[in-house]
């Protein structure tokens, strides 16, 4: 009996040893020595590229908030906006509520919002609104949420739409914005896993070179 006992024990202690420490170190060196970025959560100068930001929070002097810059899905825009606790949606909604671009923690969730739901309707036309200010035609993606609330990327076709915007904001040439969005869009995963897109936090940065 002692003798299972002490073999248990030795067999415990070495399977702790190596799939609690060694295999765990060895798989946190491989990632650093291969994959560090993506290890490290895929970080630029201005966050992750991998969550998505409130854009239009940004300030532009003389322009509407968020005009100067390109936007992402409306996860952190107009009625579902909640970045802040203490400045809730105007629209009386929750939301979802993303990372602030402070660094400050948010939370991610569905909006649950059906086709047939009137308040989907309202606040869809309110989006619609908000962009035709800004002298934008909205893209079906700009009006309406993803799923996480984390949604980091948009489509060409979105970025497009908003060169007016950004143009007039900026005084950047919108030959020059083209030019910059062709630059920046990223081919399917493995040239065949679904579409084109592009990360709204590294096409910002590529703005930010062009300013």
């Amino acid at each position: 009996m002692l003798v299972h006992l002490r073999r248990s024990l030795v067999m415990a202690v070495i399977c702790l040893v190596v799939f609690g420490f060694i295999y765990a170190l060895a798989g946190t060196g491989v990632s650093q020595l291969l994959f560090r970025n993506q290890a490290d959560g895929s970080l630029s100068a201005n966050g992750s590229t991998l969550i998505g930001q409130p854009w239009n929070l940004t300030k532009c002097p003389g322009h509407p908030l968020g005009s100067c810059v390109f936007q992402g899905r409306p996860d952190d825009l107009g009625p579902y906006a909640d970045t802040e606790k203490n400045n809730p949606s105007p629209a009386g909604h929750p939301g979802d509520d993303p990372l602030a671009l402070n660094g400050a923690a948010g939370e991610s969730g569905a909006t649950n919002l059906g086709p047939r739901s009137s308040t989907l309707v309202t606040f869809t036309k309110q989006l619609v609104k908000y962009w035709h200010a800004r002298g934008v035609i909205p893209t079906p993606d700009l009006v309406t949420t993803s799923a996480s609330g984390y949604d980091p990327d948009i489509s060409q076709k979105d970025a497009l739409v908003q060169i007016p915007m950004v143009a007039q904001a900026t005084g950047i040439a919108p030959a020059k914005l083209k030019a910059l969005i062709v630059s920046e869009t990223q081919a399917p995963q493995w040239g065949f896993l679904g579409a084109q897109f592009i990360d709204v936090l590294q096409l910002n940065e590529g703005l930010a070179a062009l300013k």
